[in-house]
């Protein structure tokens, strides 16, 4: 009658959708609280990439609505030059309404507190901001201030000094009364006061300072309005030749949209990034837990296909049990989501300049769910195409090795879609093939290290058990190689996570660690610029009477380009395969000439001379990355202009910079012999012990030299130890989702070896095993998994970190090993907490009732 009934199955028929979908709820009813543990690795990912979708458009259109704001005027022209005649008449020619502002870098004094601090101030004249408002306290002084000798003063230097309203600056030699507290310029972020604070005063009383003289680094600005529509973009077509003569930029509301989208765009793209990890860690978990189920059902399969099922529909009830879950894990993700996106503009408020808003981004929802379903079965197809290998006779012989070929071409081409998938979305957050493929290529190593590490792990272990070990130690290292063990998967999850989190650690300590500051008394730590020819002995004299050492002196003279081998500025636009920055012309140099190198420099090409000879070009040397704007090796000619004397120069050598030192570093420096005689400015560089000593040094500097501005190391130090605290804020709470679900992921991998050891468990306790015996077989698997898996993703990481800053970021590798130590045991011990956890339900109960309840 059997075989009968065997006949009578027609494996042609057409697939009854209807009947799989029902089958799938039903084969699903006891394991499902298991599922939902498998996809909540994808989850926290999903939601980080939804609330990441969501500010990125939300962010879009708030620039869209604020960028008048951002520019304060309809055009802006700005330049660091003094504009000539011809310039002049086109800036008094334009808008309806017109501003004018000088900014540029000075020390100002506090008069009640004697505090001096380098600040930029902004001399501005006209209605400017046309569009938005200068923030201040009391409302009225943003406009008042222009009145008389008046000033608005940052908030941040008013909290520092203790200053109040009707207070006293002196700005170079003129002093000015607060006229109130500045909360927000256009564009202005907090991140931007910290480091350059800023303080307003009018413009007509600039000369008055003494600080516009020659060598004072002024930006000139003009800002514009129109009181009726006018075609931007036209005028700036028309406008844009003669200011590009004159060395002049302009930005306009549409520009500032482009530039502040794009500087966004950047910061969304790695944001984007981290949030893609955290989802590839949780794929991992997908992958490795949907591997052991399947595991664990090919009896049930075995027994569906003796009943007819035929492998398609065997495989279309798990496809859909898994769709179905994730899914259901894609929506979760996405409102946990748009929870965060809530979150986003609190935690990035100092990095922007407009106010954003918080709505929901119903399209990134969506985008969110369909990544999420995409993720799920993409990472799923790998063990469920093995379903198709399942056949009646593993009902008799459970074999995975039956189900589970190499050769197979379906498998192959899963792996295959998953890294299209894995470089594709890369692609897309970093804009870039070649860095979304080395990105790919770095994934892919460490998870055939890993794989490796595990299947040589199984094989040495075999070879490693001696029989004069104890039965524990016997059967907690058998546990590695057995069959069913779960080694190659818990390596690879327990790994890539370890591995993911240490590299975060590394690359911010090597960040903060460049922000360093050297104590030596030989390394200067207080640098005095703008000092004039003719102060320059007195300065020194000064800095030698305060009991401080003058470390160096170090002239300045400016300059510009104006031919690269024979070619203008003119024969680069019209000729782009030059492969010349535009900007090598227009940027105005400011050089030094010197006989020997410093210590943060090094020829790299070419030879150092340090002395010209008189009658012959002008040998000069050029930092590495001028060269390459400039398109330029050793023996290539240059056109100089020194403040209107045109000098012809060749490139003698090419040096490597270190920039990350705090030093005067320069793109081009000249030997001695040749601009002794030419109009320049002088930096002095000293070493100050204490605070102390250096407020003191300070004050008696900007009494009697107030156009000379200072730099106190330590304050920037200070500074930039709050930017990167900020910046490493940012980033912990963003990498939390990956640290989050890795501990997800580990803690499903672990959970479900649960499932692997029971019978194994049951027969030792059978057997006669005691609870105790278990318990420590147990811990001796988890803890030699556990710390092989932390181990080698710590491996993986410092190679990794090491390459970033070697090749990525040019900086020594300095680390503390302290922090990885602590992650590796941390990862260990969590391994090993979590895997005696799941063996308590075995401990605790006696063995027929742990079989029944699994049958």
């Amino acid at each position: 009658m059997n075989n009968q009934h065997m006949e009578t199955v027609n494996y042609n028929r057409k697939i009854n959708f209807g009947w799989l979908f029902r089958m799938a709820i039903r084969d699903s009813r006891r394991n499902r609280s298991r599922l939902l543990l498998f996809i909540s690795s994808i989850v926290f990912g999903i939601g980080a990439l939804v609330a990441i979708y969501s500010f990125r458009y939300n962010i879009q259109n708030d620039i869209n609505d604020q960028a008048a704001e951002l520019i304060g005027a309809d055009l802006t022209i700005s330049g660091n030059k003094t504009p000539d005649a011809k310039l002049k008449a086109l800036t008094n020619s334009l808008g309806d309404q017109r501003s004018q502002e000088r900014s540029f870098a000075s020390m100002i004094l506090f008069v009640k507190n004697k505090g001096t601090r380098l600040v930029q101030v902004r001399a501005l004249e006209g209605g400017f901001p046309y569009y938005g408002t200068l923030e201040t306290v009391p409302l009225q002084a943003g406009s008042a201030f222009k009145k008389g000798k008046y000033a608005l003063v940052d908030k941040t230097l008013m909290m520092q000094f203790n200053a109040k309203v009707n207070d006293s600056i002196k700005v170079g030699n003129t002093t000015f009364i607060i006229a109130g507290l500045l909360n927000k310029a256009p564009g202005q972020t907090g991140i931007s006061s910290g480091i350059a604070p800023v303080v307003y005063i009018p413009l007509k009383y600039l000369e008055q300072t003494g600080l516009a003289k020659i060598g004072s680094r002024i930006t000139y600005s003009y800002f514009y309005k129109y009181n009726r529509k006018q075609n931007i973009a036209k005028l700036i077509k028309k406008i844009d030749p003669q200011l590009d003569k004159a060395g002049f930029n302009y930005d306009t509301i549409e520009t500032r949209k482009e530039n502040t989208g794009r500087s966004f765009a950047d910061l969304s793209r790695f944001l984007s990034l981290v949030g893609f990890i955290a989802l590839l860690l949780g794929c991992v978990g997908v992958a490795s837990a949907i591997n052991i189920y399947i595991r664990e059902k090919i009896q049930s399969i075995a027994i569906m296909r003796c009943m007819g099922v035929k492998a398609s529909e065997a495989f279309l009830i798990y496809l859909i049990q898994i769709t179905g879950i994730g899914l259901i894990g894609s929506v979760a993700g996405a409102l946990l989501g748009t929870v965060i996106q809530q979150l986003l503009p609190l935690v990035l408020k100092d990095f922007l300049p407009i106010t954003i808003s918080a709505g929901i981004s119903w399209l990134a929802v969506w985008q969110g769910i369909l990544l999420g379903l995409i993720i799920s079965v993409l990472f799923a197809l790998s063990p469920l195409v093995s379903i198709r290998n399942i056949s009646p006779l593993n009902t008799l012989r459970l074999s995975v090795d039956d189900i589970t070929t190499i050769k197979d071409p379906l498998r192959w081409l899963v792996y295959s879609l998953v890294l299209l998938f894995i470089t594709s979305f890369s692609y897309l957050q970093l804009g870039s093939w070649m860095g979304a493929a080395v990105f790919t290529v770095g994934i892919a190593i460490a998870f055939l290290i890993l794989t490796a590490t595990a299947w040589l792990l199984i094989r040495f272990t075999r070879l490693l058990i001696m029989s004069s070990w104890s039965y524990i130690w016997r059967q907690g290292f058998a546990n590695l190689y057995r069959p069913n063990n779960q080694t190659i998967i818990l390596t690879v999850s327990i790994g890539l996570s370890t591995a993911f989190i240490c590299t975060l650690f590394l690359i911010q300590q090597l960040l903060i660690g460049q922000v360093t500051l050297s104590t030596g008394e030989n390394q200067s730590n207080m640098i005095l610029f703008d000092i004039q020819t003719s102060q320059k002995k007195a300065v020194a004299d000064l800095t030698r009477k305060q009991g401080l050492r003058v470390l160096s002196q170090v002239p300045i003279i400016t300059m510009r380009i104006d031919k690269v081998n024979g070619k203008t500025a003119a024969d680069v636009k019209k000729d782009t395969t030059l492969r010349i920055s535009p900007r090598v012309f227009t940027y105005e140099y400011r050089v030094t000439y010197r006989d020997s190198l410093t210590s943060s420099e090094k020829i790299i090409s070419g030879s150092w001379i340090g002395k010209a000879e008189p009658g012959k070009e002008i040998p000069v040397s050029a930092e590495e990355r001028f060269a390459e704007r400039a398109n330029v090796k050793v023996g290539d000619k240059l056109l100089l202009n020194v403040q209107g004397i045109m000098m012809p120069a060749y490139v003698s050598s090419i040096r490597k910079v270190n920039w990350n030192k705090i030093s005067t570093n320069f793109q081009i420096v000249f030997p001695t012999g040749v601009l002794e005689d030419a109009p320049q400015f002088n930096v002095l560089l000293t070493h100050v012990p204490s605070n102390t000593v250096s407020a003191k040094f300070q004050q008696v500097v900007v009494q009697q030299f107030p156009n000379v501005s200072i730099i106190d190391l330590g304050l920037i130090l200070n500074v930039l130890d709050e930017l990167f605290n900020k910046i490493g804020y940012v980033i912990k709470f963003m990498s939390g989702f990956s640290i989050i679900t890795g501990i997800i992921v580990l803690i499903s991998s672990v959970r479900i070896s649960k499932y692997q050891r029971i019978q194994e468990s049951v027969l030792l306790r059978t057997l006669g095993a005691s609870r105790k015996q278990i318990f420590a077989i147990t811990a001796l698997e988890y803890l030699f998994l556990g710390a092989l898996s932390a181990l080698t993703g710590i491996v993986i990481a410092i190679g990794s970190s090491w390459l970033l800053a070697k090749y990525n970021f040019d900086m020594p590798y300095n680390v503390n090993l302290l922090p990885v130590g602590i992650i590796f045991i941390v990862i260990t011990l969590l391994t090993v907490i979590i895997g005696l956890l799941n063996s308590r339900g075995i401990l605790n109960k006696p063995p027929l009732e742990i079989l029944r309840s699994n049958t």
